[in-house]
């Protein structure tokens, strides 16, 4: 019966989740249960994605990404997908009626990935939207579920939100992105000087989006509210982290935030969610 094969299916997306991000995963657990397979998903699709992009180095990650891209297209026209994760996919974009728009932008940043691209500020701004401001539009088409002048209302926090994240991931990866994959995606920088002065410029743009996303977050359904503040609070705590070290620190070593602080953020920001005092 179909339906055994769409609980494995969002079973496998949330599978996914859980082995590749142990923070989004602790928030999808603070959203209410009925949204809970959609964002699991959309974040099951997106990491298939980052896989070839970013770890296939072995196989023809461009034949990989265009055979994934014509089984988006089929997964979305046939309404069914033998690959549990674009099944999960394709009935979350349907039930949420996405925009195509905005998965044919994830999947165009992906293709950039593949490129040794020279980014300058329009290029920085083109890749996030796509890799980040854009999943971060698709959870919110989930969270207000066809309410359309709400979804227009919380669109530009949604995007601040995605960014931030992205940016606080370049400043987190800047090592293996830099050494291992040859990306550099600060818009003209030359990673032989990257110092002190250039980290401080990046951190002051990701604060003023922190704030801005704070804003529309406390305007979020209650289904969702406590869920993305969560996610928030994490990456708002690996951020204090990075910003603690040096340039050359970044430039060394991963920064990471250990089960023990995860958990102590969860307790705080549960109970500020509870007193209302976000």
């Amino acid at each position: 019966m179909k339906h055994l094969f769409d609980e494995l299916s969002y079973s496998v997306s949330k599978i996914t989740t859980q082995k590749y991000s142990t923070s989004f995963s602790l928030g999808i657990l603070a959203l209410k249960p009925a949204i809970r397979k959609a964002i699991y998903a959309i974040y099951g699709y997106v990491r298939l994605a980052d896989e070839i992009v970013d770890s296939f180095h072995d196989y023809d990650k461009s034949k990989l990404l265009n055979r994934l891209k014509m089984e988006t297209e089929n997964a979305l026209s046939e309404k069914i997908s033998l690959n549990p994760i674009l099944q999960s996919f394709q009935e979350t974009v349907h039930k949420y009626a996405m925009d195509k728009n905005l998965i044919d932008q994830f999947l165009h940043s992906m293709e950039m990935d593949l490129q040794q691209v020279d980014y300058n500020y329009e290029l920085y701004k083109e890749y996030i939207f796509g890799s980040a401001e854009v999943v971060g539009l698709m959870c919110l088409q989930v969270f207000t579920n066809g309410n359309n002048e709400k979804y227009e209302e919380l669109k530009p926090y949604a995007m601040k939100l995605g960014s931030a994240f992205q940016k606080i991931n370049f400043l987190r990866d800047l090592k293996d992105d830099y050494q291992i994959l040859g990306r550099t995606y600060f818009p003209n920088i030359d990673m032989n000087v990257f110092d002190n002065a250039v980290k401080s410029e990046i951190e002051t743009e990701i604060e003023e989006e922190f704030k801005e996303a704070l804003i529309g977050i406390k305007k979020l359904p209650s289904s969702s509210i406590f869920g993305v503040y969560l996610a928030y609070k994490y990456y708002w705590s690996l951020f204090k982290k990075i910003k603690r070290k040096s340039s050359k620190e970044i430039l060394n070593n991963r920064v990471r935030i250990h089960n023990s602080e995860k958990a102590y953020v969860a307790l705080t920001s549960y109970l500020r969610y509870k007193a209302a005092f976000l």
